[in-house]
């Protein structure tokens, strides 16, 4: 059964060789639905998801979760930009995490039947996951983390250099996980897919948090000006 966890920022700060790369930062996040972090390049968006997930280390400043820490850890996945497969079976890669879970066999295999088949690799179960394409190793890299039933899943660009038919298999498997209670907090290039997907929308740019805003009044109008330049298009520095 999924926990609801909520997450704030209290003046954090991310320093890298005596450079100020994040910060400072205060930040509620909401407890569900879709959180869309976007942004420029360079703008810190990774390094608040490391932060949030607790994998980057903060120079200054808090980050508090509603529930004691190890609950929080446990019941976070993460999944990256480039997916990282074990290099072994698309079974074993699926089978992992339940494993570290301490589940048992029956349970273990009716999961990884269930995910095989909602990702479209039911019969490629014994095929090597560093073998599969771009799109089916982000799919895979997606479902291993679900099939833990996270209550917060971290997704750093997950759609990116992939066609538009992943795309939309991707996007309705985080619907789907949404639905069922999970929180989804996001980096995105794609605008056409913040817009589609976010809930809450959180713009960052130089290391800082412009604006934060639920998505239908952020996408409509914007209320800071680096925010509506890069809704625009234009370059912002």
């Amino acid at each position: 059964m999924r926990q609801d966890m909520s997450v704030s920022l209290q003046d954090v700060v991310v320093r890298r060789r005596g450079k100020t790369v994040l910060g400072p930062i205060t930040l509620e996040l909401p407890n569900a639905g879709f959180t869309m972090v976007i942004g420029p390049n360079g703008a810190g968006k990774t390094t608040l998801l490391k932060v949030l997930h607790g994998v980057e280390r903060i120079s200054s400043g808090s980050v508090s979760w509603s529930v004691p820490s190890q609950t929080a850890r446990e019941g976070q996945a993460y999944v990256f930009q480039s997916p990282i497969m074990l290099r072994r079976s698309v079974r074993a890669n699926l089978a992992y995490p339940l494993q570290l879970l301490g589940l048992n066999k029956a349970d273990i295999s009716a999961r990884v039947t269930k995910w095989a088949a909602r990702i479209g690799l039911s019969a490629a179960l014994h095929f090597p996951a560093p073998r599969l394409s771009g799109g089916e190793q982000q799919k895979l890299a997606l479902a291993r983390a679900l099939i833990r039933r996270p209550n917060t899943l971290f997704l750093d660009e997950p759609c990116a250099n992939l066609d538009g038919s992943s795309i939309r298999e991707i996007e309705e498997i985080l619907r789907e996980a949404v639905q069922a209670g999970a929180q989804i907090i996001m980096t995105t290039h794609h605008l056409g897919q913040a817009r589609r997907l976010a809930d809450h929308v959180v713009f960052l740019n130089n290391g800082q948090i412009e604006e934060q805003a639920s998505a239908a009044p952020f996408f409509d109008a914007p209320s800071s000006v680096g925010a509506s330049a890069f809704l625009n298009g234009d370059i912002v520095e």
